[in-house]
């Protein structure tokens, strides 16, 4: 991997996500959004137990809080973007999701430049929301926006569980936490489906896709790339999410609807030059 150049790793974890994204909307029909995020979420948690093999009883009842509330974290963002995904197109949603990332950039900069980062997104989220046109589904822009106010709560308690626990055995307990708040939902919307082993290899691939190749690439991009560098390769994700849409699911979106994902990516571009966009650990 080290002969591959760390641009091309970060532009293949970003395409490795949004290919995970699409295949994972492609089960709604058989396990509904809520049986898919428990599908992705539960080979997750499985998937990380494994590798780094926690010890909860090693932590204090602080630290034990503190990665549950990451859990609640991860268990809202990735229902309430799967729960989106299932009502609009998937360039769309992972655009207003992106939202949550540019606001804590923004947030921890401060510069008089960011205002212009702001008016650009907040004309593409106007784009795509489409006020009184009626050609989007306005629970799926809120839940696309809520996604990614997940998602910036998931920068800030992924910093402080990453200071608490040693390697990822915070995040292993965190997404643990997450399978079990969304096992009721997830068993209730897709029935005898997670016991269809065609389902559950679907749903592992999904886990793969969109956790442990895109983060290996990272690891290794992050190593001799800038952080700021890698922030912006990492506001390409919308257009690349468009592109999945299309090419995967047939979802073609019209000129305004590329504009507004043209501002979003260009505002978050702007805005990560010199912060690193944390990656969610979604669909």
């Amino acid at each position: 991997m080290h002969r591959v150049p760390p641009t091309a790793l970060v532009l293949g974890a970003v395409a490795s996500v949004q290919i995970g994204a699409a295949i994972a909307k492609g089960l709604f029909d058989d396990a509904g959004p809520a049986g898919t995020v428990l599908l992705r979420v539960g080979f997750a948690a499985l998937a990380l137990w494994l590798v780094w093999r926690p010890r909860p009883l090693a932590h204090s009842r602080r630290d034990l809080l503190l990665a549950a509330a990451f859990g609640i974290t991860l268990a809202g963002m990735n229902l309430a973007f799967y729960e989106a995904l299932d009502r609009i197109p998937l360039g769309v949603a992972v655009t207003l999701e992106f939202v949550g990332p540019l606001g804590v950039a923004v947030a921890s900069t401060r510069r008089a430049l960011d205002a212009l980062w702001v008016a650009l997104a907040a004309a593409g989220i106007l784009l795509l929301a489409d006020p009184g046109g009626g050609s989007v589904d306005a629970a799926g822009i809120v839940l696309a926006l809520l996604a990614g106010v997940f998602w910036a709560a998931y920068i800030l308690v992924n910093e402080r569980v990453g200071r608490v626990f040693p390697g990822g055995g915070g995040l292993a307990l965190a997404m643990a936490v997450a399978a079990l708040l969304l096992l009721p939902g997830g068993v209730a919307d897709a029935g005898e489906a997670l016991l269809d082993p065609r389902i559950l290899a679907i749903g592992a691939a999904v886990a793969m896709l969109s956790s442990a190749i895109p983060y290996s690439l990272e690891l290794e991009a992050l190593r001799r790339i800038p952080a700021g560098v890698f922030g912006v390769l990492m506001s390409l994700e919308p257009a690349v999410a468009a592109l999945a849409g299309l090419a995967i699911l047939g979802e073609v979106l019209a000129g305004r609807e590329w504009a507004g994902i043209a501002l979003v990516v260009a505002a978050s571009a702007g805005a990560t030059r010199r912060a690193r966009v944390a990656r969610p650990l979604e669909g």
